[in-house]
This record gives structure tokens, C-alpha cells and sequence, in this order.
């Protein structure tokens, strides 16, 4: 778990996934929290399916590389986003995130915040040496989260920038 000034980062486990991924609220009950209006894209679906739970579920792994990590608003008691660190780090000790706030928690610097406090996490992990991110080249409010906790735009394709921060060397 991670405790940033407004927000708790939770980890979840195989079966919260399974009770994230219903969207009935039962997750939310497991953890006392108010009921929120989130939804699942159908390529959060699909990541879930192919990647996100059979990693979660291999007992060889780090759980906390391949898990989504909750977003969970002190004050309202509410889920506001999600994290997830798409695997364990490579060769090179890079690390992969994607991220998302729910609509009506957008705009409100959670996503800088939830960001923030990933990275100071990872700084803490030793095998970690950086993390990357790519962000689709019209969400100008994803690039800016990233602009914000210090990551440098190290490439582009036709769709997407790419981009990184380097905390160990």
C-alpha cells in the first residue's frame, strides 16, 4: 500500500481483480468504500483476460508488477483510478505503467498524484531503474501527468509518444 496526501494506493489481489472486473460494487463492499460509478473498456477487459490475471495468478512473479493498483480518494472514500505496472521489470530495469481516472475524478490532479507515488515506491525497489509509459498523442492530459513527475519524451510514432523516467543508474 501507498499513502499519498489525498489517496491510498492498493495493490489488489486475484480475487479483488475478479470483483473489480464484475463492476457490482462488491469490490467496493470488500473494502468499505463507497460505491462508485466506474465502468470497464473493453480493452481493460482484454487486458485483464490475457495478461492482467494469469500474471496475478502465477505464484513464480511479483504480484505487485503485473496487478492494478487502486486508486482511493481519503475524503470521499471512493475509488477514483487505477495503476497498473505492466510486468516485471525488463533487463534494462525498466518498468512499464498505464493508468486511468474515472470521468467524474478527472482534471483534479489525482492521476500526477497517483503517478508521484508509484514512482517514489519504485525508487525504493532496487531492481528498478526506470519506469516508461506511452501516451496516445491527442490525451493531452495523460502527457501532462507525465510531464509533471519529471518523465522526458524519448520517442514518437504515428499515434503515440513515448516516454521515460531514470531514477537509478
Amino acid at each position: 500500500m501507498i499513502e499519498t496526501n489525498r489517496l491510498i494506493l492498493k495493490p489488489l489481489t486475484y480475487n479483488q481483480l475478479i470483483k473489480y472486473i464484475k463492476c457490482d460494487n462488491s469490490l467496493e463492499e470488500e473494502l468499505n468504500l463507497n460505491k462508485t460509478s466506474r465502468t470497464i473498456s473493453p480493452e481493460l477487459k482484454e487486458a485483464f483476460e490475457q495478461t492482467i490475471l494469469p500474471n496475478v495468478a502465477d505464484k513464480t512473479k511479483n504480484y505487485l508488477y503485473s496487478t492494478l493498483w487502486t486508486a482511493i480518494s481519503k475524503t470521499e472514500n471512493k475509488m477514483i483510478g487505477d495503476l497498473c505496472i505492466v510486468g516485471e521489470p525488463n533487463t534494462d530495469g525498466e518498468i512499464e505503467i498505464g493508468y486511468g481516472t474515472y470521468e467524474e475524478f478527472q482534471g483534479k490532479g489525482y492521476m500526477t498524484e497517483i503517478v508521484g507515488g508509484i514512482i517514489e515506491w519504485t525508487k525504493k525497489q532496487q531492481i528498478v531503474k526506470a519506469i516508461i509509459a506511452s501516451t496516445d498523442k491527442t490525451n493531452t492530459a495523460s502527457f501532462k501527468v507525465l510531464e509533471k513527475n519529471n518523465f522526458i519524451k524519448i520517442g514518437e510514432t504515428e499515434v503515440l509518444l513515448n516516454w521515460k523516467l531514470v531514477f537509478h543508474t
